[in-house]
């Protein structure tokens, strides 16, 4: 397999196009493709991943991780989307219209768009508690007021690792945290398309295809504090999925942790954005990931 350039931890911008195979099989009403995944090639040095410094953009040690593009075929879930649930596969498609459109004014985000996902979270998973603790819009059209211009990352990757969720209670919640880690608690990222996304999808793998064996823990510096996320090492055991054409009101929530170990019951997913080569003169995608914890009665 050819090795790629080495790119930027957080930000890949730069990404290999594969156009699909002749004769590639696809079910009526689906649209699977065949693509490249863009996992962390690891040394086999013992080195750790290089470290990512949030609010340092120049800083020489992020400039690269190695990478290796792994080819992949990524089914579509339309017309099964019930099929995956968070429990089942680390990843759910919910059916949620938010009265937020533009997600161009971060005030109104904040304080609107923020309790409609708490509530469809509580909703969806029966928690009794969410704290959202950030969230990212990723556009690659500049011109836009008070919106951070991020194209999507396209690089196989966890938002947090087991150690730095954890973290996260204690540094959120510090004078509630050693009760709150009495019982159950998620990270869930919802992930919602602005406009309906053909360009750069989200693929999602099935939690139970990814090994414990392939999760490599990856420093994330902050001015105050320091968290960690996984990169993902390749396997071809790993299955991925996307919704093709995903509108605004469809809806993925993503589950990087849950402290619940169980059979059955996935903990982390892995996701990336990925190339489909029969949409790659579409729009630059736009959308919104919000990152919160989600707590449970017991």
């Amino acid at each position: 397999m050819a090795t790629p350039d080495v790119v930027n931890p957080v930000d890949f911008t730069r990404h290999v196009a594969v156009a699909p195979p002749a004769g590639l099989d696809r079910k009526q009403g689906q649209h699977n493709v065949r693509t490249v995944m863009n996992y962390y090639k690891d040394p086999e040095d013992g080195s750790a991943p290089t470290p990512f410094y949030v609010d340092r953009p120049a800083a020489p040690q992020i400039e690269s991780r190695p990478v290796i593009s792994v080819p992949v075929e990524v089914t579509d879930i339309s017309g099964s989307e019930n099929k995956y649930t968070l429990d089942s596969h680390g990843f759910q498609l919910v059916h949620h219209e938010s009265q937020e459109k533009g997600f161009v004014d971060e005030d109104q985000i904040k304080s609107n768009y923020y309790s409609e996902i708490e509530q469809l979270l509580k909703d969806t998973t029966g928690a009794n508690r969410v704290l959202i603790f950030d969230h990212t819009i990723r556009r690659e059209q500049p011109g836009i007021p008070d919106a951070p211009i991020r194209g999507p990352v396209r690089s196989v990757h966890i938002d947090q690792s087991y150690a730095a969720s954890v973290d996260r209670v204690r540094y959120h919640l510090p004078d509630e945290a050693d009760e709150l880690l009495q019982k159950r608690f998620q990270i869930i990222n919802v992930w919602r398309p602005i406009k309906t996304v053909l360009k750069d999808p989200l693929g999602v793998a099935d939690a139970h295809t990814v090994a414990e064996s392939d999760l490599i823990g990856a420093a994330l510096i902050y001015p105050q504090r320091k968290g960690e996320t996984y990169v993902v090492k390749p396997n071809p055991a790993h299955r991925w999925y996307f919704k093709y054409a995903q509108r605004p009101d469809e809806v993925t929530l993503i589950k990087c942790y849950d402290s619940v170990i169980a059979p059955g019951v996935a903990r982390r997913v892995p996701h990336s954005a990925f190339v489909d080569s029969a949409e790659e003169d579409k729009e630059p995608r736009e959308s919104i990931e919000v990152r919160t914890l989600v707590f449970y009665d017991n």
